[in-house]
């Protein structure tokens, strides 16, 4: 689980999110929704992650939607 969270802690740091072993599971269930990703499925959604991250209005807009699906389940 969450195999590329140590390439995204400044994805989640602009989110306003601090990531523990008690709120992990529920960051990466909600990454995977958001990208459309079958849960677990780590190298796909990593995939996805690195094309989001190579264009700056992709990855403000993917911030902005962990943000806000964060806020809604918490």
């Amino acid at each position: 689980m969450s195999c590329y969270f140590r390439h995204i802690k400044d994805i989640f740091s602009l989110a306003g999110i601090e990531i523990s072993p008690e709120n992990k599971k529920k960051a990466d269930q909600i990454i995977h929704q958001i990208l459309g990703v079958e849960y677990k499925n780590c190298p796909m959604t990593w995939s996805k992650i690195k094309e989001l991250k190579s264009s700056d209005s992709s990855r403000a807009e993917f911030i902005e939607k962990i943000k806000n699906r964060w806020i809604e389940v918490s």
